[in-house]
């Protein structure tokens, strides 16, 4: 099994190129594999797959409108619809291998078509589709409480305010929500504005825990932050992995941000046995 390592914003991912559906993915695989002391160590695992082979029911219904299938899963193995940070490094792995050229087009995900843009080298820009607000959550972490923001990016958000640095946070323990309002888990935000459309951002990934970066949860961020003035314009996200910037149109949402290559071997038989 060949991989390629890469993250965006220190968000990594395993990435498997599996073009005719080929690999039999299984979610202890996967975990295997995201381990980060017997494993390689990542977020989360990227299979590229054609979409017409993918063999998932969503990739089906997009087969006549997309080539690439970005089948992502969690650190723990279950699977996910959308990974912001994964998709720019699905399409920076696809143009970097020859399998799609620099421009724009679709990369196909369980929660639609996701339109990337991108040169021969450099940041990747996606949009990340119109953001649903879902009205107001509930996390309780670390024997706090904090009220934010549902918001779903095709997959489900709770996006929280604060009022002090982030990096004084605990986020070593799931955050503890609603079961009822988050049936298929949440990622939290912890978010603080520190200047003009400009905020500080860290988050807990169901199926990840913490992770030095979450491209949906930036997004998710942004729409919480601007509040009650949601009106068009760009905002600068820091996490602990670097900088995305998130752009709200009133329409839609796109994320911009870098996409790295880190390395690329073999994965031994005997290992995966």
């Amino acid at each position: 099994m060949r991989f390629i390592k890469g993250h965006g914003t220190e968000n990594d991912f395993v990435i498997l190129p599996d073009p005719d559906g080929a690999l039999d993915l299984r979610p202890a695989t996967v975990a295997a594999l995201c381990d980060r002391r017997a494993g390689i160590g990542a977020d989360g695992v990227l299979r590229v797959v054609r979409t017409k082979a993918a063999g998932d029911p969503i990739a089906e219904e997009l087969a006549g409108e997309a080539e690439w299938f970005m089948d992502y899963r969690n650190a723990d193995g279950s699977l996910a619809e959308m990974c912001g940070n994964g998709v720019r490094v699905f399409a920076r792995y696809l143009v970097d291998a020859g399998l799609a050229a620099p421009g724009e087009w679709d990369v196909a995900t369980r929660a639609g078509l996701r339109r990337v843009t991108l040169g021969p080298s450099g940041d990747v820009s996606v949009d990340m589709g119109a953001p649903l607000v879902q009205g107001r959550g509930r996390a309780r972490l670390a024997g706090e409480d904090f009220t934010g923001l549902r918001v779903s990016m095709g997959n489900p958000h709770l996006a929280c305010p604060v009022d002090r640095p982030v990096a004084e946070l605990d986020l070593t323990r799931p955050p503890q929500v609603d079961e009822r309002d988050f049936p298929d888990g949440v990622n939290v935000e912890l978010f603080r504005i520190v200047g003009d459309r400009q905020v500080e951002m860290r988050v807990h990934e169901r199926g990840s825990g913490e992770t030095r970066s979450c491209g949906t949860g930036a997004v998710a961020t942004a729409v919480a932050a601007a509040g009650e003035d949601p009106s068009p314009g760009e905002w600068i996200i820091d996490v602990p992995g670097g900088r995305v910037t998130v752009t709200l149109d009133g329409r839609t949402s796109h994320l911009r941000g870098p996409a790295v290559l880190v390395a690329e071997g073999e994965i031994r038989a005997d290992w995966l046995r």
